[in-house]
């Protein structure tokens, strides 16, 4: 028939049946785009060369350097630095029809000049006046500690790092065991930390706790450090706060060898708007990367916003993917940043139904660059990872590039934390609905892969709080001791691990973690700033709570250890939707399987019930494989592990199992026999 849906998006879910002209157009103009770049380079992986064309490289065959900057609305510029005295104008750049500036150094006259760790800018002339620079294309920016001014610096070291570990596939251990990290606060001390301190120290402990990938925030430079790595100003430099492009590398080399994916956090949703370090107005105009005036400005970070439709800026961004994914071997990206990319008013509204996500308030040119990239990161990896961070629910962002979707592997579930948080802060514990809190964790399209989590860095922010503080707040600070007793710490910890098991066993086909909270850190994350006396006490994270004999911290981190093993023991995440067996909401009491496990998660805060009867799918023997009330895990071990269930058929012929069911307390079986 003629009307009948051809992409597969459309034929999977017929709720888009009526925008199914929109979605094609929105394939249509993907498809057109990836086949122009496929006629003129052969393919999106050759196309993405960028960094290998532009800023400042030395070619053997010209025996000499080429700068290369594109930069149309400019009068004149001018390429300076440590190597020419920083005579700003005696090295003038040439301009082509297309706007690209260039300039040839003859290897003869500055070899001895242009060396490891030289410093240079540009000076450009455009119609907002005369202003030293960075190029677009800069490699390693580096801070002045007096002035605090950034110039671009070559590194050519004599001995560059080379990788051992030449290929690694991140899904090859099951599914994605997200621990989110940032280099600069992973350390005890307070200072900011480095990339080998975090190779030597931080990666083994990921490794020990069983996550398989870690997430790496703030790696392009940005000025600002308090800005968490999201205001960047030179995105194909590796901060240099932490370290060299080199140890970096060799960072993601040891994860590999430990087993370690690591994805980076990636900002291509906006930029820093500072003129000294970034991409701001750097030809004069205010339209270079951005759209002229006010649809170039993102009015709630005070930041700029990128012209996803414009040629040049999309070689740019697909060239930063690439060169990160080839150069530093990254195994994909979590998109940052999502929602600001898709809509003009940056999603700050409610979005209530499908025409929320097909009207003139959608940038159709960013949803298909997001398309683009993805294509091209599944092109240069096919085991690479990509996230989005969307809190608007388009549909089709994590459906196939081919069949009418953006191509994203998983998105982030950004209600759940939300849920956390509204659960624990508005409700007391005999009044929280069970429908309800099965219904929001299971409620996800079973062809978008969700990324779920209880809390990440956004949570553990000054301003907010994390699920450990919420729980426990300022008993924290004395009642921690094993020696302490507190009925709030008590409940606490009961909650903690179990909001943490229910995120994991019902909501998501990855799981995500922010270093720290699964042992409940206690402090939030202040950077340095005026108002705290520019400290750093709280920009660093206090391991070895953790790790204490005498804290109960170690109970949190015995626990959560224990779950992730658990579920790489029994492929959860790998498995279809969880099945519901029963809710009890008089008792606050959820029954499902997952995984041919069996959930039993008590809420309520004082009933405990004995020989409770559970419904099981098979008949059989029992026993208990996780058992949130253990000892070990700062429960009051009110059940004996070494005790086997045996099924019994009811009056219905259904099989049965009868527990004792403990209050605040989650319950693992599996099926022996």
């Amino acid at each position: 028939m003629k009307n009948e849906p051809t992409l597969p998006l459309i034929k999977e879910d017929d709720w888009l049946l009526p925008v199914k002209d929109r979605i094609q157009a929105r394939h249509d103009r993907y498809q057109n785009v990836l086949d122009d770049i496929t006629a003129h380079c052969g393919s999106i992986v050759n196309y993405a060369n960028g960094y290998f064309y532009f800023g400042l490289h030395f070619n053997p065959e010209a025996n000499g350097w080429y700068f290369r900057e594109w930069l149309p609305g400019a009068s004149d510029v001018y390429l300076f630095g440590d190597f020419n005295d920083w005579q700003r104008t005696e090295l003038p750049l040439k301009k082509d029809k297309n706007g690209v500036w260039t300039l040839f150094l003859d290897r003869e006259k500055w070899e001895d000049r242009l060396v490891h760790k030289s410093k240079y800018k540009i000076l450009v002339h455009g119609e907002n006046g005369w202003y030293e620079r960075l190029p677009a294309y800069t490699f390693r920016a580096v801070e002045d500690p007096e002035t605090h001014n950034y110039s671009a610096q070559i590194w050519a070291p004599e001995k560059p790092y080379r990788f051992k570990t030449k290929t690694f596939d991140p899904y090859a251990d099951g599914a994605l065991l997200i621990y989110e990290a940032h280099i600069g606060m992973a350390q005890e001390k307070e200072g900011i930390g480095t990339y080998t301190e975090f190779t030597r120290n931080i990666l083994p402990r990921i490794r020990e706790m069983g996550y398989n990938t870690v997430q790496l925030m703030a790696i392009a430079e940005h000025p600002y450090y308090g800005s968490f790595g999201y205001h960047v100003s030179n995105f194909f430099a590796p901060s240099s706060r932490f370290g060299t492009p080199d140890e970096l590398k060799a960072l993601i080399d040891r994860a590999h060898e430990l087993g370690i994916g690591v994805i980076m956090d990636l900002v291509h949703a906006h930029y820093v708007k500072n003129f000294n370090e970034g991409l701001n107005e750097l030809d004069g105009t205010d339209h270079l990367y951005s759209k002229a005036g006010e649809e170039g400005y993102q009015p709630f970070w005070d930041s700029k916003t990128f012209d996803y439709g414009k040629p040049e800026v999309r070689h740019f961004l697909l060239s930063n993917i690439k060169y990160w994914m080839e150069e530093f071997h990254f195994d994909g990206f979590r998109f940052d940043g999502v929602t600001s990319m898709l809509y003009r008013h940056h999603g700050h509204i409610e979005f209530f139904g499908r025409d929320d996500f097909f009207n003139d308030q959608v940038d159709e040119e960013a949803l298909c660059y997001l398309t683009l990239a993805n294509t091209l990161i599944h092109a240069l990896n096919p085991h690479a990872v990509s996230i989005a961070e969307d809190v608007s629910g388009m549909p089709g962002l994590c459906y196939p590039a081919e069949g009418g979707g953006a191509g994203f592997d998983y998105r982030l579930g950004m209600s759940v934390p939300d849920f956390w948080i509204k659960q624990i802060q508005d409700q007391p514990d005999d009044e929280w609905n069970m429908q309800e809190m099965w219904d929001q964790m299971t409620n996800r399209l079973p062809y978008c892969k969700t990324v779920a989590y209880a809390e990440s860095h956004d949570q553990a922010l000054v301003g907010d709080k994390t699920i450990a503080f919420r729980l426990m707040d300022k008993e924290m600070y004395d009642k921690m001791n094993k020696a302490s007793r507190s009925i709030v710490i008590d409940r606490g910890i009961a909650l903690h691990k179990m909001i943490r098991l229910f995120t994991l066993a019902t909501a998501s086909n990855a799981y995500l973690n922010f270093m720290g909270n699964e042992f409940g850190h206690p402090e939030w994350i202040d950077f340095p700033r005026e108002g705290n006396g520019f400290s750093y006490s709280h920009a660093c994270r206090k391991w070895s709570l953790a790790s204490d004999v005498f804290s109960r911290y170690i109970f949190l981190q015995r626990f959560d250890q224990a779950m992730i093993a658990l579920e790489k023991k029994y492929s959860i995440l790998d498995g279809e939707y969880p099945y519901l067996l029963s809710i009890d909401e008089a008792n606050k009491t959820i029954v499902f399987e997952h995984a041919a496990l069996i959930f039993v998660f008590n809420w309520h805060p004082a009933r405990s019930i004995p020989d409770y009867r559970i419904p099981v799918r098979e008949p059989g023997k029992y026993r208990l494989c996780l058992n949130s009330d253990d000892e070990k895990f700062g429960g009051f071990n009110r059940i004996d592990s070494r005790t086997e269930y045996f099924s019994k058929n009811g009056k219905d012929e259904r099989p049965y199992l009868y527990i004792y069911n403990i209050n605040r307390a989650a319950l693992v079986f599996e099926k022996i026999d």
